[in-house]
């Protein structure tokens, strides 16, 4: 009996430690789901608008939700490359890098305003140049500032139709001085300040700070619209659904998709967010190509 009594406590030791062993599993924290986005504009404005998202994601979402800040577009990219953020609020071009980096990552969601997206050309007022529609020629030996290296609004795109418009010629060819502001409200100010004579803006940004009595109209003017291109958008990790079950990656599209409160939408400047696939952005692909800033 005293054998028996000995196997018996081992058996309900181990099945004990097995139990624990479950329990310590089933209890274990889920991590927290981390975002990014490209830093377009001043940081305050940044921590604005992407705490109430994180906010809103956390309810919707039911798991822990934090953002974290970059200092460059690059930073952005490579944060969602090495899994340090799950999920980025991309530039156009600034998404196509980051899927092309991590197989998989899905296209969820676009502002309704980035399925035609528009730069503007800004010009200080001394600088002599006059609003156009068909592209403004007379920019040619200006100085000229883009927005980040990588921006699609603010250097990819403006590049292109640089390019077009004077054929055989990089911008360094076209212009006086060429510049990058890093972000596009930085654009606005070295332009309105004199600091270059010409620039290229996103054109959501513009309207913002123009609302925001950042823009003097007596000192700086848009003076061309671009054609419509495909822009900024959420990006996820195509992991995220082993970490945070089945169905994951489509309750987070749906909870992009389904933001209504002003307060949230109105620091994008945007009236909504709509699903999108990874094939709207291959326009990008081809232009990325053609200028040469995208193998």
């Amino acid at each position: 009996m005293l054998g028996l009594g000995r196997v018996g406590r081992f058996a309900l030791g181990c099945l004990a430690l097995a139990l624990g062993t479950a329990a310590q599993a089933q209890e274990k924290p889920v991590p927290p789901l981390v975002f990014t986005g490209i830093p377009d504009q001043d940081e305050s404005r940044l921590v604005e608008r992407f705490g109430k998202v994180a906010t809103y994601l956390e309810a919707k979402l039911g798991v822990p939700v934090r953002y974290i800040p970059v200092k460059s577009y690059p930073a952005a990219v490579t944060a969602f490359t090495n899994g340090q953020v799950q999920l980025a609020w991309f530039g156009g071009f600034t998404g196509v890098q980051a899927r092309r980096a991590v197989p998989g990552s899905q296209a969820l969601a676009q502002g309704a305003e980035d399925a035609a997206f528009k730069t503007y050309l800004i010009a200080q007022a001394g600088a002599g140049l006059e609003p156009t529609r068909d592209f403004p020629k007379a920019i040619a030996d200006k100085t000229f500032t883009f927005g980040a290296r990588a921006s699609t609004s603010g250097r990819l795109m403006p590049e292109y139709f640089i390019r077009q418009a004077f054929p055989g010629k990089n911008p360094e060819q076209v212009f006086a001085r060429v510049g990058f502001s890093g972000d596009h409200s930085r654009t606005i100010q070295l332009v309105q300040s004199g600091a270059f004579a010409v620039g290229a803006v996103d054109y959501a940004v513009w309207d913002l700070d123009t609302k925001a009595g950042k823009v003097d109209p007596k000192a700086v003017s848009v003076i061309w619209e671009s054609p419509t291109f495909p822009d900024y958008q959420w990006t996820v990790r195509g992991d995220v659904d082993r970490t945070y079950g089945p169905g994951f990656t489509e309750t987070l599209k749906g909870a992009l998709v389904g933001i209504t409160d002003p307060a949230i939408l109105e620091p994008f400047g945007r009236s909504k967010f709509i699903p999108v696939t990874n094939a709207a952005y291959e326009p990008l692909v081809e232009v990325g190509r053609s200028t040469g800033l995208l193998d």
